[in-house]
């Protein structure tokens, strides 16, 4: 008896540890609290960052597309650990011609389609930082090594906690085509008129990040891990062609110096305008593209409390500008671009800058700083603090097609929103992509339905990223695999993730409870850098929602959605009235199906003995089974004074109950949503938690009762859960219908607009 019961306890412990393996906590695989971050997500009492102050003096060369500066950083130490050594970031080192970048891209014959590819593939020019000096502020030069794309500054002595040590850059660089090599920063050449559009950053050596969680991020940059920096204060002066205009981080010192007296009356009068006004006008923007003068001038901007610097600078630039109110504070909000982006930027860019901010701001925390800007370079969408680099280009005509207006759209909210993740919720961009461009997604998706009802967003609804995850899983990473390494990439660290916190808000937490607590993440972090552990705890911590089955399955793994109603059986309560359940009978047997050699006997069977013979039937030939004699009202009305009269009614209401099986094929477990249509064609919607799975989580089955008959009952019925296949996800079985084409026409590349212009040609 003893061995019995105690091999029983061991197969029951076995089964609990298997069959609970997509609830387990996530604790083991989350790094353990401490006094820099605590248990609950946010920042413990011991939390550090480290500071990076920089004063900039950059020259423009628009003959030689060069760029050179003299930086001096002075970086304070708020760690506990003395640091013997500082790194820096090199990016611009990527275009050095014998970077790892180049070295490691994966390539076969098939990439080369024509000439063109092959003469890509041979581009060089003389890319990456020429560091001249590293200097104490007493002009004492300091030891230092590059290693690719990072400086390591070897200090006399080590830093101490609490203190500051300050030094001189001197470098320059030869600006990229971005045309040619591509890149997030670099110029653009216009042919026609002989101008430069300048889109500058990652243009000067820039601190890496020390923190409690990584110590010294110098991970090499590779070109897709982004960028990781501490936060500091700005002052920065920019010589350039003194009728170049210049967009920047910051704000804008000397406008007396660099703007004339009618395009300051303008700014001015921009600050307190809600619409978009111009302060360089497209006539003013052209005839500076004609002139091209040889004289410089120098513009000077400062930003408080920024985790980087860019800037934009062209004679090309259009610019307007309009006032937005966020907590009671006034943003600055501007686009620049050059003609050939109107009529589109024009008519858009700045009311979407101003709608995503303000949008941005109810989701995540209040826009802190004091301006933000939209630039339109062609092919590009990059972020830095307070601006950013769109692309969106009508025809050469002024025309556009529908997907480069949305597209347009799209980029500059997403761009735009990059000013909260990550630079002020500063996640690790070069280790977790999706903390930035996940959450950034999540929450442009959001601001794109507040823009336009109905807007097609690329990314959000559940039911986008079923293809991507019914797809092959060689080709399928976890979304918490570093950036370098992933699969599928804007699959992976964009709509993955922005689908799954759509998940979160409609289906599993509420749009109430998430809301609550991705606001509660936001405003922890805000200026400070968040971990993946901190976003997971704290959306838990602050929702009393217990996640960590979907962090487990959506984030560290990469099992699909596929939950299939596999079996649902209908019953009904024998009422033990005989007058009532002896006509079931007889209805049901009516009903029953005859098998092929019966259905043809009836017809060419011309009779049997029995028909023939009529001593051959005998009581039980003759009986009729379906006759509620004597004897059953005897037991019955017996049966009645037994039983109470509430369980009578129960017997006798008539209720319909339904066993529905369900089968988990994809290994992603989630809620079950529940359409059921009855006979007369009314509807009732079920949700059962995700928690159903947690003993049993590839099988598991409910009971639905109901007045009424179920005619149908679909699974997901509002594409909540990304499920990968929805043929299995309705009783009785819906195949879903989808069109074949057998001839694929050759599509016109005749935009809409263009179309009509020629349809009012033929009209006129």
């Amino acid at each position: 008896m003893i061995k019995v019961y105690l091999s029983v306890l061991g197969l029951f412990s076995l089964f609990s540890l298997s069959a609970q393996k997509k609830f387990a906590q996530l604790d083991v695989e989350l790094p353990t609290p401490n006094e820099y971050r605590n248990a609950a997500g946010a920042p413990g009492h011991a939390y550090f960052q480290q500071k990076a102050d920089y004063k900039m003096n950059l020259v423009l060369d628009d003959k030689n597309q060069k760029l050179s500066g003299i930086e001096t950083i002075t970086y304070t130490n708020n760690s506990p650990d003395p640091l013997p050594y500082l790194w820096l970031q090199l990016d611009q080192n990527i275009y050095d011609e014998h970077s790892d970048t180049k070295l490691i891209e994966v390539e076969k014959m098939e990439d080369f389609k024509s000439i063109g590819d092959i003469h890509k593939r041979f581009f060089h020019y003389d890319g990456g930082f020429k560091v001249e000096s590293i200097t104490s502020t007493s002009g004492q030069p300091m030891k230092y090594f590059i290693n690719k794309t990072m400086l390591r500054i070897d200090l006399a002595s080590p830093l101490a906690p609490k203190s500051s040590i300050s030094f001189t850059v001197k470098w320059w660089y030869n600006i990229n085509d971005r045309m040619a090599v591509g890149g997030r920063s670099g110029y653009e050449y216009f042919e026609k008129d002989q101008n430069y559009l300048y889109t500058l950053a990652q243009f000067f050596p820039r601190m890496c990040v020390y923190s409690d969680f990584t110590g010294w991020q110098n991970k090499q940059f590779l070109g897709r891990g982004e960028f990781t920096l501490p936060f500091g204060n700005y002052e920065v002066s920019i010589t350039v062609p003194s009728d170049h205009i210049i967009a920047a981080t910051g704000e804008l010192q000397n406008s007396t110096d660099v703007l004339n007296a009618v395009q300051r009356k303008r700014l001015e009068e921009a600050r307190k305008s809600d619409i978009p006004l111009m302060v360089v006008t497209q006539t003013e923007a052209e005839a500076a593209e004609k002139e091209k003068k040889t004289t410089t001038k120098t513009w000077r901007f400062k930003a408080t409390n920024v985790r980087d610097f860019a800037f934009a600078s062209s004679r090309k630039f259009i610019w307007d500008a309009q006032n937005v109110s966020v907590g009671g504070k006034s943003v600055l909000c501007m686009s620049f671009y050059p003609k050939e982006g109107n009529p589109l930027w024009e008519r858009y860019s700045t009311k979407l800058v101003a709608h995503t901010i303000k949008t941005y701001s109810k989701y995540t925390v209040d826009y802190p700083y004091p301006v933000a800007i939209s630039v339109h370079s062609k092919w590009i969408g990059m972020e830095y603090p307070m601006i950013c680099f769109n692309g969106g280009r009508p025809e050469e005509d002024g025309t556009y097609s529908e997907g480069e207006k949305y597209g347009m759209w799209g980029v500059i909210i997403h761009e735009v929103g990059h000013n909260f993740f990550p630079m002020i919720i500063n996640s690790d961009e070069r280790q977790w992509t999706w903390m930035d461009e996940g959450l950034n997604t999540f929450v442009q998706y959001l601001t794109e339905q507040e823009w336009e009802r109905g807007y097609p967003s690329r990314r959000g609804p559940a039911h986008m990223i079923a293809d991507y995850m019914r797809g092959d899983q060689k080709f399928i990473s976890p979304i918490m695999t570093n950036s370098e390494s992933i699969f599928q990439f804007g699959n992976n660290a964009y709509g993955k993730p922005a689908t799954g916190l759509n998940i979160l808000r409609e289906t599993i937490m509420g749009r109430e409870l998430f809301d609550y607590a991705f606001k509660t993440y936001c405003e922890r972090w805000k200026l400070k850098h968040p971990s993946p552990a901190d976003f997971f705890r704290t959306m838990e911590d602050a929702s009393a929602v217990d996640l960590d089955w979907f962090w487990r399955g959506w984030f560290y793994g990469t099992d699909p959605v596929d939950i299939a109603i596999k079996e649902v059986k209908w019953f009904q309560l024998n009422t033990q009235d005989p007058s009532i359940e002896k006509a079931f009978l007889s209805q049901k047997d009516a009903q029953k199906d005859i098998h092929i050699g019966e259905s043809r006997n009836l017809t060419q069977l011309s009779s049997t003995v029995n028909e023939r013979d009529a001593s051959i039937d005998d009581f039980y030939a003759k009986q009729n089974v379906y006759l509620v004699d004597a004897l059953d009202q005897k037991e019955y009305e017996e049966f009645k004074q037994k039983t109470s009269a509430k369980d009578l009614e129960l017997l006798k209401a008539g209720k319909h109950f339904y066993e529905v099986h369900f089968e988990n094929i994809g290994g992603m477990v989630m809620p079950l949503i529940l359409h059921f249509t009855f006979v007369d064609d009314s509807s009732e919607i079920v949700r059962i938690p995700v928690e159903i799975w947690r003993q049993f989580e590839d099988n598991v089955s409910k009971v639905f009762i109901f007045d009424k008959p179920v005619k149908e009952i679909r699974l997901d019925p509002f594409l909540e859960t990304a499920d990968v296949d929805l043929n299995n996800n309705t009783w009785p079985e819906k195949v879903q219908p989808s069109r074949y084409q057998l001839y694929k026409q050759n599509p016109s590349k005749e935009n809409p607009m263009q179309r009509q212009k020629r349809v009012e040609a033929i009209k006129n």
